[in-house]
């Protein structure tokens, strides 16, 4: 079906995309890391509660914690071998995250589902329940959830944007596994029940747009480069025109969104039987030697990686677990691949902001590019403060995507994103002690 050009859409910012470093890197399977930590956080929901214990065997693929919940998802070995431990740490998150060690085992045995030919709507959301298959683009929302919605929806919509700097990753897999996702977003599309499925790219991905173009159950629709038109809400507006008021969810106006990366986890789950516990993850920066796009095992050390990698060309400034916008800092490389995990990122002092932070201009540029229309520094303000009501009350911060484009902006170099989360956490944490 030929490609038709998406909406324009309100705010945003047009940083640079540093995607050069890694575009043309093919798929790389990275050999299996001596050892594992896989930590039982690996969704949006609940931390899976463990079913192993330390000296057991386990077989790559076999369920090692419990979901927990409804948002919560099952977690599986990802390399065959002996647990060592089962320890707590803190994430690169800042969260105490509990973590299943696995020494490898080198040719252990793999388990898997059986395979499921021509499978029910029924059969196919089991499935990806019991493969425990989240959304992969770095919410980690349950897939499982998404294609039960509580509303009738008519459209699917493929995130192909990856309109994150420096990553990668998906426009390789788009590139790579085209039938897969297509098979993967029919299988999805199956589940709700839905003809219309939309696949939206962003047009620096040419290569990628012509290769979804033959297939004539798949609307292509070129999408600008412009951040974050990933959002959720965003790619919705830009595909199909539905406006998805504040608090509300996608499937209120009778659509769901899946991540390219989501659909091929889907293809495996349904026609391989294998559960989610390996992806592709973007290793790029100019303080990298080599900048490669990697199949990683979950629970993969990012030092294993950066060593795989060939190492560091300079002193990092910063390494970012994540995408350069919505990921996050770490202090050291002993930090673990997540299921959400789609870039490790060693950037150069000239590639890496670490100026020093001036007081507010009132300049109201934040507010200008903010694709949810809220107001980040009145958050900031009042977070500073401590006041984290009135953060939340005038900065509306529970609508915030962290998508960090305010903070990009921001002449002041204000640290306006750490302000939003923070503020979340607080008031997260005054909840649960009601």
């Amino acid at each position: 079906m030929k490609a038709v050009k998406g909406k324009y859409y309100f705010g945003g910012i047009h940083p640079k995309g540093a995607k050069e470093l890694s575009s043309s890197r093919p798929l790389e399977v990275m050999p299996e890391p001596e050892m594992v930590a896989v930590s039982t956080l690996q969704s949006l929901g609940n931390p899976a509660v463990p079913v192993v214990s330390a000296g057991q065997a386990v077989k790559e693929g076999e369920l090692i914690a419990k979901a927990d919940g409804a948002v919560s998802s099952d977690v599986f070995a990802s390399v065959a071998g002996t647990v060592e431990e089962i320890k707590e740490k803190t994430g690169s998150g800042g969260v105490k995250e509990t973590f299943i060690v696995i020494k490898t085992q080198s040719g252990g045995e793999k388990f898997r589902f059986p395979a499921l030919s021509d499978p029910t709507a029924e059969e196919i959301k089991e499935r990806i329940r019991d493969c425990g298959v989240v959304g992969l683009g770095g919410a980690g929302f349950p897939t499982a959830v998404k294609v039960t919605p509580k509303t009738p929806v008519d459209t699917l919509i493929i995130n192909g944007a990856e309109c994150e700097p420096y990553l990668t990753c998906d426009h390789r897999l788009m590139l790579e596994k085209t039938e897969e996702i297509v098979r993967g977003a029919r299988y999805v599309a199956k589940a709700l029940n839905v003809s219309n499925i939309i696949i939206g790219i962003e047009a620096n991905k040419p290569d990628a747009i012509k290769l979804f173009e033959p297939y004539e159950d798949i609307k292509v629709v070129i999408l600008r480069k412009q951040y974050p038109m990933g959002g959720e809400k965003q790619l919705i507006y830009v595909t199909t025109g539905k406006k998805v008021g504040l608090g509300k969810l996608p499937a209120d106006y009778g659509v769901v969104v899946q991540n390219v990366a989501t659909c091929f986890a889907v293809c495996e789950a349904v026609e391989q039987g294998k559960p989610l516990y390996e992806r592709v993850v973007t290793v790029s920066g100019k303080a990298v030697k080599e900048p490669k796009n990697l199949w990683v095992k979950v629970g993969a050390s990012v030092q294993d990686i950066v060593d795989y990698c060939g190492g560091e060309s300079e002193t990092p400034k910063k390494v970012i677990q994540g995408g350069p916008m919505t990921g996050v800092a770490m202090a050291d490389y002993e930090n673990y691949i997540h299921k959400t995990t789609s870039g490790v990122l060693l950037l150069s002092a000239k590639e890496a902001a670490a100026d020093e932070p001036t007081p507010c201009l009132n300049c109201g540029k934040c507010a200008d590019v903010c694709p949810m229309h809220l107001m980040p520094m009145n958050t900031a303000f009042y977070s500073a403060a401590g006041d984290f009501d009135a953060a939340a009350k005038y900065g509306n911060v529970s609508y915030c995507i962290e998508c960090g484009a305010c903070e990009y902006v921001c002449p002041a170099k204000r640290p306006l994103i750490q302000a939003i989360r923070k503020t979340k956490a607080e008031l997260r944490k005054t909840k649960q002690g009601e």
